[in-house]
């Protein structure tokens, strides 16, 4: 950061901490949410939107310029014949996805944590590669799992323990074509594949064996005991 805009910045707290530094990044309220939706790749100003369940257009705008300020992403035009604008995290942006990740594996552990209120795409997607066991994931064989909720589609690789996922669509020995909140219940809640698709809540295709072996690596963690 120059002199000039150490000098123009307006700071919350009077500490050098890297905490403190960090709730002054991406502290106000949303911007945080907004980093986690960026996770997987550039969004339009209405798919943000969309993804962020109660954010007003002038919020959006606020958070959206702060964060550009912040460097933690930045804004481009994509090339025709889409010719529009679209928000992306710079690689340092793309670097909270550590802190985002522990962030929530702890708070979910919490005993006001709701796992039933809304849930966007990005979220699950971001969910499960915090969630995952991965010592359990190391014992099995590599398999591309996609996910498609409404117009958003996701390609997760299972290799060695890790699940990097990606945004869009691609080949998949398996794939899960729901909601993002009802493939939480199938993850986490351990609704049966055969029950969710009798209820019309999803479409599977693939082999289902490795499906079942993949939701078995997920689990939320326990709450944590409040003395």
């Amino acid at each position: 950061m120059t002199n000039q805009s150490k000098a123009t910045t307006k700071r919350w707290y009077d500490d050098a901490c890297g905490t403190a530094l960090a709730m002054e990044l991406v502290g106000e309220r949303w911007a945080l949410l907004i980093v986690r939706e960026l996770m997987f790749g550039p969004r339009r100003f209405g798919e943000l939107k969309a993804s962020l369940t109660g954010i007003s257009a002038n919020v959006l705008t606020q958070r959206l310029e702060g964060l550009e300020r912040a460097h933690v992403l930045k804004r481009r035009k994509l090339p025709p014949p889409a010719s529009v604008q679209v928000y992306e995290l710079t690689s340092w942006g793309y670097e909270a996805e550590e802190a985002i990740k522990a962030l929530g594996a702890w708070a979910a552990r919490s005993p006001d944590h709701d796992p039933t209120l809304p849930l966007s795409s990005a979220s699950m997607m971001l969910s499960l590669r915090t969630m995952i066991d991965r010592e359990k994931a190391r014992a099995l064989p590599a398999m591309t799992i996609g996910f498609t909720f409404g117009p958003e589609s996701f390609v997760g690789r299972l290799a060695d323990g890790d699940l990097p996922i990606v945004r869009g669509e691609g080949a998949a020995e398996v794939h899960f074509a729901t909601t993002a909140r009802l493939m939480a219940n199938i993850v986490y809640g351990k609704w049966p594949i055969e029950e969710a698709e009798a209820e019309g809540a999803l479409v599977f295709t693939g082999d289902r064996a490795k499906a079942r072996a993949f939701i078995d690596l997920f689990a939320l963690p326990p709450k944590a005991k409040v003395e």
